[in-house]
């Protein structure tokens, strides 16, 4: 059943991505998703035992699987690290390709190494007292809690630059990357248990087995389903916000240019309404222009200059206190600069 469900996760991701990435030219996180969902897809069962009785009935469609889903994790690593400024030495060599390569090279080895018999959809329960199999399964989850834990760093990181619902992508990615190392740890415990022929540990350990595997992916699809989710969202809310305030924005900008007439009133200027950023940012810049020109008279009240520095902040994406006022000193000095 669980396999069924995270394929399911993965296959709604890629198209929510499909979908809401349509344009962007990076496209690492999806080839991570289509992996990892053909990773789990042929774990279910059904699909399973057709398609490895096809390759030869010896369970070679576990390798298959498996290393769609290692590579699928090291794009997923990969897409993270890509959407940082920050990339220590010690992330960089958890999600590079020589850290795949010997992770590849290793489970190949170990994988061949089992006596894997016919069909069974049952590998690590029915051929986990191998100690080849112990090996082929800590070696996935090794690296796969090697790259969590990367991904997790980066993901802190963004949750100190992130405000509001741009928080929920990279805390989602945190919470999937803590429990995606729990079940490593359960994992590992479970191997060890199976090889020592402790039964008892591992099947206590197995009963977090099953949550702890879909609570990764449940919450890494959040996040990175997220992530454009969140950006699409805050960017319906800042246009919204934008075109409030060239409305409020608007009758100091027509008295401005009454006495001043801007580029916006150039027939030959490429000047689009339209867009309510360019709106606004011409507004701003021709009111300015003409409270600075001594050559006509133009006054505005307070509450006027409020609005037209609140219109500058919402340009420049300052918030506020401090930040605005460094960001409304360097606009004045900016516009002062500017002569039209």
């Amino acid at each position: 059943m669980i396999p069924v469900l995270v394929s399911a996760l993965m296959w709604l991701l890629l198209a929510c991505l499909l979908i809401l990435r349509r344009g962007r030219g990076e496209r690492t996180i999806t080839y991570a998703a289509l992996l990892i969902a053909i990773a789990m897809t042929l774990n279910i069962d059904s699909i399973y035992v057709a398609f490895d009785g096809i390759v030869g009935g010896t369970n070679l469609l576990t390798l298959v699987a498996d290393l769609a889903l290692t590579v699928g994790v090291f794009f997923l690593g990969r897409s993270v690290m890509k959407a940082s400024d920050h990339r220590s030495r010690s992330v960089q060599l958890a999600l590079g390709i020589p850290a795949l390569v010997i992770t590849l090279v290793c489970v190949i080895a170990a994988f061949f190494l089992i006596d894997r018999g016919s069909t069974t959809t049952n590998f690590m329960l029915e051929l986990g007292d191998q100690t080849g199999a112990a090996a082929y399964s800590m070696i996935h989850f090794v690296y796969y809690a090697i790259v969590l834990t990367a991904m997790a760093a980066l993901a802190s990181r963004q949750l100190r630059n992130n405000r509001g619902i741009q928080l929920l992508p990279p805390v989602s990615l945190v919470i999937g990357s803590v429990f995606g190392i729990a079940l490593t740890v359960v994992v590992i415990t479970m191997d060890v248990a199976h090889v020592a022929v402790n039964l008892d540990l591992m099947l206590a350990a197995s009963v977090a087995y099953g949550p702890l595997y879909l609570l990764t992916f449940l919450f890494l699809c959040l996040g990175f389903a997220g992530q454009p989710v969140a950006r699409s969202m805050e960017a319906r809310s800042r246009e919204k916000i934008t075109r409030a305030l060239a409305r409020q924005v608007e009758p100091v900008w027509a008295r401005a240019v009454a006495v001043r007439p801007g580029i916006s009133q150039s027939e030959d200027a490429a000047f689009h309404a339209e867009n309510a950023e360019t709106l606004l940012h011409r507004e701003v810049v021709e009111i300015r222009d003409a409270m600075i020109d001594t050559r006509v008279s133009f006054e505005v009240s307070d509450d006027e200059r409020r609005l037209v520095e609140r219109a500058e902040r919402q340009l420049l994406g300052a918030g506020r206190g401090e930040t605005a006022t460094r960001v409304r000193s360097r606009s004045r000095i900016g516009w002062e600069q500017q002569k039209r």
